[in-house]
């Protein structure tokens, strides 16, 4: 997959260009020579680059020597600069989720689309997903029969077309529903794509993105392109409807809310998301909505959905459409959720959904997260938020992130553990500032792979889009049966098999708000810290199990940042919690440290007994002073994990026959002997 990601390809807007231009005047479907062919390559080649030179010289007009001695001067700002990121930003959507989404997104419209166009929007996806299947399998049939011919008669253009009667087989429909659907998709004889005069017009080719040949057959040359058609063209066929529209609008919205809670209810369990929330002030008045919140433990995440797309004004670089694309899309979400979630956990208000289920708030809210969701793709949409996005200061409330529906199902696809998905958003949403590319997707993958984590005094983390490769085909396995890893090498497959791994499920078992921040912290460690930890703590379990005394390990991270302590043992709890506690208090102190967490493990596993969470500023007290004088600094992790692992156990010789001392309750020799 990495070869997909070089520069010298094309990106699929520009494949849409020069197909768009080249439907402008009739098609000549002779084969051309292979002189005049690598001519046409070389030359297309060229008035590409020449393009890309134009769009981006933009970012650089404005760089004088006193623009930069202005600190306020952002290149940026201006719309033509944008004009670059919206043509050459990264597809925010895999052309599979294009077609399933279609499927939910359309599912209420069946109706309309069966009495107006004679099919259904789960037949266009068959017929979609047959002609993709039908292009796959015939490369290897196309490119034998090309061994056969003279290099002058090379082509490759039949792989690319379809007959009716071969799509209607693969796709399990009758021939006249699948002719119905690929005629719906397929550019008029006699348009000329007249309205494609500049590079962001409607290019024709964008909503009927097959051509007719000669033959009768249909050409597809993107297969990527029809699914996006599949899943943009019936709005717009139904919006010409206008006794339709408003019920085109509720079913629209409808969907992103109903589609966003569905997979958020994955990571989080359907009883811990509620939508269409309703908040009350009183009887008869309503303070605000909010499409799909979600409640867990001592955290909350508040999801506001939009359907407004970015317009094609805007595309051109036309500023003052631009940002008020944004402020309908992005920005007027974005306020509304602010809103709403100073209303969370007051008193004076209550909240319910609209078919009456009440809201429960277990624990006072410690953290609340905001979603700004679009249901379409936006072109560059986290470098627009980047420039145009303004933000409030709320206490509680965390910056936002905004994303298409396309980003929340691959999130939710590839992080369904609440702490692991919860880890992933705070970071996202902290990093706001300091990582730049050109679609979320590439910086999902990037977590993913290296854990998202930007070290004190790094002002700009800029990822490229070849770190996508990893997640593109886990997402083509999970969701298209293609051989591959379903999850990529990296933070899910290194740090679940671990003993931390296991706290970070037992704390998701029960999530109490003493244990969420310690399982946040967990997942911000460096490989080789878990590693090290997992092996201390399983060694603490063995000696606990072997003498059945208290053990214990503490762990600094960062100069007056946060600790952990771990404490081993099967006491009663009304020994082992104030024990805990105490020493947590005071070794916090000691380190005059902002947060200090304590774990009780069990022998046995080890599991999680319980967790203890200290979070508030350090300050200066004379009883503690006394209680401390005499507790020494602990030793580095590195030095302390060595002389751990160098240590002997303080145990009684085990016999080869005597039960095993690690708990499994097989004897020695058949079990930890070897």
């Amino acid at each position: 997959m990495q070869r997909m990601f070089e520069p010298s390809r094309l990106i699929r807007t520009e494949i849409n260009t020069l197909v768009g231009l080249m439907v402008k005047a009739e098609i000549d479907w002779a084969v051309p020579s292979p002189h005049a062919l690598q001519e046409y390559i070389d030359t297309s080649e060229q008035l590409l680059e020449e393009l890309h030179q134009g769009m981006s010289s933009a970012l650089f007009a404005g760089l004088t020597e006193e623009a930069l001695a202005n600190k306020s001067f952002n290149p940026f700002s201006s719309g033509d600069a944008m004009r670059e990121p919206i043509f050459y930003g990264g597809e925010s959507a895999y052309d599979f989720q294009y077609l399933d989404l279609a499927a939910r997104k359309y599912a209420a419209d069946a109706a309309w689309l069966q009495a107006q166009r004679g099919f259904t929007i789960d037949e266009a996806r068959a017929v979609a997903m047959a002609v993709e299947r039908l292009q796959s399998e015939g490369f290897v049939t196309i490119r034998e029969r090309m061994l056969k011919l003279h290099p002058d008669e090379w082509t490759i253009l039949p792989l690319f077309a379809v007959q009716v009667d071969q799509v209607a087989a693969n796709a399990g429909l009758a021939p006249e529903v699948t002719e119905r659907v690929l005629a719906t998709f397929t550019l008029p004889p006699d348009e000329r794509n007249g309205g494609f005069a500049a590079l962001h017009d409607f290019n024709a080719m964008s909503a009927t993105p097959l051509l007719r040949m000669p033959n009768g057959e249909f050409l597809s040359l993107q297969s990527y392109a029809l699914a996006e058609a599949v899943y943009d063209g019936p709005f717009y066929w139904m919006a010409r409807d206008k006794t339709y529209l408003p019920l085109l609008a509720k079913h629209r919205g409808d969907f992103a809310e109903s589609f966003v809670a569905e997979r958020l209810g994955l990571v989080f369990g359907e009883e811990c998301v509620y939508a269409n929330v309703d908040i009350w002030e009183s009887k008869g008045v309503k303070a605000g909505e909010i499409d799909v919140l979600v409640v867990w433990g001592d955290r909350a995440i508040i999801v506001q959905a939009k359907s407004k797309r970015l317009t094609l004004e805007a595309r051109k670089g036309n500023d003052q459409v631009i940002r008020d694309d944004f402020k309908k899309s992005v920005q007027d979400a974005y306020d509304q959720a602010v809103q709403c979630a100073q209303c969370l956990g007051d008193d004076r208000f209550t909240l319910a959904t609209t078919n009456g289920r009440a809201v429960v708030l277990p624990y006072e809210l410690k953290e609340i997260y905001v979603f700004c969701t679009v249901s379409d793709h936006y072109p560059a949409l986290s470098f627009q938020a980047r420039e145009f996005l303004k933000v409030a200061s709320v206490p509680r409330v965390q910056p936002p992130l905004v994303m298409d529906v396309f980003t929340i199902d691959a999130m939710t696809e590839m992080l369904q553990s609440p702490l692991h998905f919860l880890s992933y958003v705070n970071r996202r949403a902290n990093y706001a500032d300091q990582v730049l590319a050109s679609q979320e997707l590439t910086i999902l993958a990037y977590h993913l792979k290296q854990n998202l984590w930007i070290e004190a005094g790094v002002d700009l983390l800029s990822l490229g889009d070849d770190f996508a490769a990893g997640l593109d085909i886990a997402m083509a396995v999970r969701r298209r049966s293609v051989p591959g890893a379903a999850t990529p090498s990296g933070i899910l497959t290194r740090f679940d098999a671990t003993t931390l791994g296991r706290v970070v499920k037992d704390i998701e078992d029960r999530p109490e708000p003493a244990t969420i921040e310690l399982g946040l912290l967990l997942l911000t460690l460096g490989e080789d810290t878990v590693k090290d930890a997992s092996r201390a703590i399983d060694r603490l379990a063995t000696r606990s199990r072997a003498d059945g005394k208290h053990h214990d390990l503490t762990l600094g991270f960062g100069p007056a940042a946060a600790g952990l302590t771990v404490h081993c043992n099967d006491d009663p709890t009304p020994i082992a919690v104030p024990r805990l506690r105490s020493y947590c208090e005071r070794r916090k102190y000691k380190e005059k440290a902002s947060r200090w967490f304590g774990l009780c493990m069990a022998s046995v596993g080890p599991r999680v007994r319980f967790g203890v969470s200290l979070s508030y500023p350090w300050a200066e007290n004379e009883a503690m002073n006394e209680l401390t004088r005499d507790m020494q600094a602990p030793m580095p992790a590195s030095e302390a994990f060595k002389a751990l692992f160098r240590g002997k156990s303080p145990r009684k010789k085990v016999g080869r026959n005597d039960a095993c001392p690690c708990g499994s309750g097989v004897k020695y020799k058949k079990c930890c002997l070897n």
